[in-house]
């Protein structure tokens, strides 16, 4: 039984398959509007969220299915001390396939060694985040047209940031990718991600605290926030949480095709007056993430024979 527990669970063709199928659904919506009918998503979230679990439970609908599940773990038998193991065997016994969010890494990887039906990590931890990935691709193909000799910039919290773990290795196995990891010293992009993806494919990659500096390089501008859930001293995170605030005056230098994205949810790294910019993405990034999930659930389902 397939199930995503990482982007690289995904070849360079799936991944083009995904957003040619999600492409497709974008211009004949019609044509799946049944095709999950009877079928249902359970959406198993031990963690707060907004548009991940609604873009999951809106991808099934749209597809024909049906959902359940919950969205904290005090209204789940994990209140009670049940194992992830166990939760993933109950559910599938209700399930055709489930999506589920953990604080802790791994979670989705021991839920998908029990489960019977395919789980798609949405968001372990710090440790990745696949299907906003797929998000941040559909969003940056329907950009840019395409990810090859794209210089992307990553800035914020890329120690904690799970998206953009997830986006390196994505983007790495395209030819021509050059990356400026924008951070303060202490939110540096772990060591382990630098020599497993970046200079094990000798992909090239430059080091900065200074956003402003690397603006006129970038053709995608990917910002994250500075997540407080991570961090174990409150007083580390208010010293570390606003050292990037993207403002229009910040944007002078940009390329006027420059993308910005965003994970989301934001704080205050973004200025609101950025948003009516036409290089402003983040909210195109929330409906391209829909359409990949009801790529993702098409291909999970057909792979299992359900559908």
């Amino acid at each position: 039984m397939r199930s995503v527990i990482d982007i690289l669970d995904f070849s360079v063709a799936e991944l083009d398959e995904l957003i040619s199928t999600a492409l497709d659904i974008i211009e004949n919506s019609k044509k799946y509007a049944h095709i999950c009918e009877g079928k249902k998503l359970a959406t198993l979230f031990f963690e707060p969220s907004t548009r991940t679990r609604l873009s999951f439970e809106a991808a099934m609908y749209e597809l024909g299915g049906n959902v359940l599940g919950f969205s904290e773990s005090n209204s789940s038998s994990a209140a009670k001390g049940e194992s992830i193991a166990d939760t993933a065997k109950t559910v599938s016994c209700y399930a055709d396939i489930i999506a589920m969010r953990h604080p802790k890494e791994g979670a989705a990887l021991v839920a998908s060694n029990n489960a019977t039906v395919p789980v798609i990590n949405a968001g372990d931890g710090g440790h990745c985040h696949p299907t906003q990935t797929l998000a941040d691709l559909l969003t940056i193909r329907r950009a840019k047209g395409g990810f090859n000799g794209l210089t992307v910039g990553l800035c914020g919290d890329l120690k904690f940031g799970r998206t953009v773990h997830s986006l390196i290795n994505a983007l790495s196995r395209y030819n021509n990718i050059n990356f400026v990891l924008i951070s303060p010293e202490e939110l540096k992009l772990p060591s382990y991600v630098k020599k497993d993806v970046l200079q094990k494919n000798n992909i090239p990659y430059t080091q900065t605290t200074d956003l402003e500096a690397a603006m006129p390089s970038l053709d995608i501008l990917y910002m994250t926030r500075v997540q407080r859930e991570r961090f174990f001293n409150e007083e580390d995170y208010l010293r570390l949480k606003d050292s990037y605030i993207l403002t229009p005056d910040k944007l002078k230098n940009a390329k006027p095709d420059l993308s910005i994205l965003h994970p989301l949810p934001r704080v205050n790294e973004i200025s609101v007056a950025i948003d009516n910019d036409p290089r402003a993405c983040y909210f195109k990034q929330v409906l391209n993430g829909k359409y990949m999930r009801m790529a993702l659930i098409l291909k999970l389902l057909k792979e299992a024979g359900t559908i």
